[in-house]
């Protein structure tokens, strides 16, 4: 089933058509979600409930080595849109190229734009052009205190500490059992 819910470009243009014809309201979300944490479920989840349908746009692993840099993304973007697919919030997933969402909002004009707390009303790239499309910009999901790269990073730091002769053992162990282990 989740597998149905990820959509070339085509595909989403005719399903969202459906979906305005039964007079559901379109939300979207968008963003690399290179690892999925729980500041992502929530934002998505906060989505949702904005009400209508849920279309998450990912960027494609070209769009997340422009932003993210070299290493990144950690998992290939088709299987990124299998994990969100799987989620029940999402009622769509559709991978794009650009480094945002600009085109895609003036193709499929969503009702609203959903963005994360890293970001003011103010402050989201494709505002203007949500507004000009006719939709709103909404900010939704918790403080930004969750962040992929941010747990890369801290990982990478603990692996190299503990990859250290002095480490302390003790500091190590839940990392060297873990699922970071090597």
């Amino acid at each position: 089933m989740a597998r149905n819910k990820i959509l070339d470009r085509g595909q989403l243009k005719s399903q969202v058509a459906e979906w305005r014809a039964a007079g559901d309201k379109i939300t979207l979300a968008n963003g690399c979600f290179d690892l999925l944490h729980v500041g992502h479920v929530r934002y998505l989840h906060a989505a949702k409930e904005l009400g209508g349908r849920l279309l998450v746009a990912i960027n494609s692993d070209e769009s997340v080595r422009a932003l993210k840099g070299n290493g990144r993304p950690l998992m290939p973007d088709h299987e990124r849109a299998e994990i969100l697919a799987a989620l029940s919030d999402v009622d769509a997933v559709v991978i794009f190229p650009e480094a945002d969402v600009r085109a895609l909002v003036r193709e499929i004009r969503p009702d609203i734009h959903a963005k994360g707390t890293d970001y003011t009303a103010e402050s989201v790239p494709e505002r203007d052009t949500v507004i000009e499309s006719g939709g709103r910009v909404e900010i939704v999901g918790d403080p930004k205190d969750h962040s992929a790269t941010d747990i890369i990073h801290r990982r990478l730091e603990k692996r190299r500490s503990c990859a250290q002769p002095l480490s302390r053992p003790e500091a190590c162990s839940s990392y060297a059992s873990g699922p970071w282990a090597t």
